[in-house]
């Protein structure tokens, strides 16, 4: 038998080793695959969602190959560990430890070539059905399955690079133990359990700091630049939490005899410690990648909220916005009109004169409507209509919040501009315009007030405190999105143009595409994420069967039941997944309630309710996945 049949044949004994990383390898060579034949399509590339849906494959395919780069590196460390004994043999009997480093490079590019040819497979065979997705989404007419040499030669070229790559680290940063420890088990060296009390209170400084900086800044935004130290605490925080804090809990529970001493848990307690200190980086790892998991489904999910939720927040079609002094305002709106009457949508247009005044109760700047104005708008939303008297006012809300902060509200003040005392004692019932649209010190005034508004400057060189708004209440909507000036688009984003033309249509396509686009990549990058986070434990689970089928050997003569066994492997498993995960829930939910804050602030929507789904829909996952590791795992122990 020659040195490479030794190789190939030693990969089939070490299946039930390595068919976990055999899976999770095809599955990111065929969703790699999959993204790079979508990035490639010749139909895609055109126009702006074309090329939103390049960058989002691009930044997908990027972090596939990073996170696949780590996930390999470290599958390879427990695997060379998981067959510690196997090698000290082979050193025994007289290989050398070069032809040792060979042997481990030749098994790794075995499976390596097998998971790319493999996921190479799957991935052509699903690329039909994920590109009917995909046309879907973006809204496009054709987008046909097609062969081509890139994708191909992209996915081989980075995949075997990524297994060339940490089959050499792996090797090279592998500890070189002696024959005899070898022969005795890795897992077996270390004993000590040392820990420092130092770090295992930073552990928890550390991580309530970072809850502390995120709340802390979703309600103070003045802040925001302190977030950048909450990954970082976040980081070290659950570090010092797994190689520190964990054994001293342990060991403050080991001291309690009352608690300690109680049938399975002396144990269950004292094979914790050992799997705690001696997995602790594995802990860490498994934390960190399930809250980028996550964060991910709840960013997902947040955006659902936001579509969903859009039509509340944006009721109208298309809003013009233009300066006092705008000279393309009656081309444009001309434009306008006659775009919608060709697609024969019905609307009803409002022009509003926006009158900016100073408060003397605040000295903020008041932004000022008629009343007349306002009730054209209010009759074609079918609200009910505003009737004031001279010396009235109302106030206009910009969000439901600001309903029930304004509607006990009473201020006297004076238009200091035009020395006119107002009393504004109501807010109006809803909210009618987006809250992008008017400042939030808006108000209506009575149609005899506002005549006295004295609001043109002499001055040329002079702002005019004054802007004109045109509102097109599109019953339709959504139909409005091929409806543009026939201007050059940057001219709009200039601070200093004259007008602006906001499409809900438009807008609301581009959300819709944008979302449709990161719902495939998080899903699919997040699977690979806890697809992998589970493999982390699964590897290390493998790792360890032989010593901990003898342990169970010597309880069973001992006399221990089946019921007692389950019992017992629940005690030991559990906290492997749920520990991590737990953590890395507790992470993401101070993340999502700061979001939550902020975005209320910022759109008025609620993302809470969509983030409990996506995390209750994932931690079903993992209950599920737990049984079945479970499950193998006793059908293990038991043979």
């Amino acid at each position: 038998m020659t040195f490479r049949q030794f190789a190939y044949r030693n990969v089939f004994r070490n299946g039930r080793i390595y068919a976990a990383f055999f899976m999770a390898s095809c599955f990111s060579v065929a969703v790699f695959f999959i993204y790079s034949m979508l990035m490639f399509h010749p139909n895609l590339g055109r126009g702006v969602l074309g090329e939103v849906s390049l960058v989002g494959m691009a930044g997908a395919e990027v972090i596939l190959v990073l996170f696949t780069l780590f996930f390999l590196f470290y599958s390879m460390s427990a695997f060379l560990a998981a067959r510690s004994r196997e090698f000290g043999i082979l050193l025994h009997l007289g290989m050398e430890r070069r032809q040792l480093n060979r042997l481990v490079f030749i098994e790794t590019m075995v499976i390596g070539i097998a998971s790319i040819v493999i996921g190479i497979i799957f991935g052509f065979s699903f690329s039909k059905f994920f590109f009917m997705i995909v046309r879907e989404m973006l809204y496009l007419e054709h987008l046909p399955l097609y062969l081509s040499w890139a994708p191909f030669l992209l996915t081989i070229g980075v995949f075997t690079s990524a297994f060339v790559i940490i089959s050499y680290l792996s090797v090279s940063f592998s500890r070189e133990y002696k024959v005899l420890d070898l022969l005795r088990g890795i897992d077996q060296i270390e004993t000590s359990f040392q820990y420092s009390i130092k770090r295992a209170i930073k552990g928890v400084v550390y991580i309530l700091v970072g809850y502390g900086l995120i709340i802390f800044t979703s309600y103070f935004t003045g802040y925001l630049a302190l977030t950048i130290f909450v990954p970082l605490l976040i980081t070290f925080g659950t570090y010092y939490f797994f190689s520190d804090t964990t054994l001293l809990l342990l060991a403050i529970v080991r001291r309690k005899r009352k608690i300690n001493w109680r049938r399975f848990r002396l144990l269950a307690i004292a094979e914790q410690t050992h799997i705690m200190k001696n997995n602790a980086k594995m802990f860490f790892v498994v934390t960190m990648v399930s809250t980028l998991a996550f964060l991910s489904v709840g960013v997902l999910a947040t955006m659902s909220s936001y579509t969903t939720q859009y039509n509340l927040i944006n009721p109208m079609g298309l809003i013009y916005k233009g300066d006092a002094n705008n000279p393309y305002e009656g081309e444009h709106i001309r434009s306008l009109t006659e775009q919608l009457e060709e697609r024969g949508l019905s609307y009803h247009l409002t022009r509003f004169v926006v009158v900016k005044q100073t408060s003397s109760a605040t000295k903020n700047e008041v932004e000022v409507l008629r009343e007349s104005d306002i009730n054209r708008l209010l009759y074609s939303y079918n609200y009910p209509m505003v009737n004031l008297q001279e010396g009235e006012a109302m106030f206009i809300p910009n969000t439901e919040e600001d309903l029930q902060i304004l509607k006990d509200k009473v201020v006297h003040t004076v238009l200091e501009e035009n020395d006119i005392a107002i009393q504004i004692d109501r807010v109006y019932p809803r909210v009618i315009f987006p809250k992008a649209v008017i400042s939030v010190n808006s108000i209506i005034l009575s149609d005899e007030d506002f005549e006295k508004l004295w609001y043109v400057t002499s001055d040329p060189t002079v702002a005019q405190p004054v802007y004109h708004l045109f509102t097109f209440d599109v019953s339709n909507w959504m139909e409005t999105k091929d409806i543009t000036l026939d201007v050059d688009p940057t001219a709009m984003l200039n601070k200093n143009s004259p007008y602006k033309l906001e499409n809900a249509g438009l807008n609301y396509s581009y959300i819709v595409a944008t979302y449709s686009l990161f719902t495939l990549v998080v899903l699919l990058v997040a699977t690979v994420f806890l697809l992998a986070s589970g493999s982390f434990i699964y590897f290390k689970l493998h790792a360890a069967l032989e010593r901990n089928q003898q342990q169970f050997a010597v309880l069973r003569r001992m006399g221990l039941t089946d019921s007692e066994l389950k019992k017992l492997v629940n005690r030991y498993l559990f906290p492997q997944f749920f520990v991590p995960w737990g953590l890395a829930l507790l992470h993401c939910t101070f993340a999502f309630a700061a979001l939550q804050l902020f975005l209320k602030d910022l759109v008025n929507i609620s993302i809470a309710k969509e983030v409990i789904l996506a995390f209750s829909f994932l931690i079903m996952i993992q209950v599920i996945y737990f049984y079945l590791i479970r499950w193998r795992y006793i059908a293990h122990v038991r043979s």
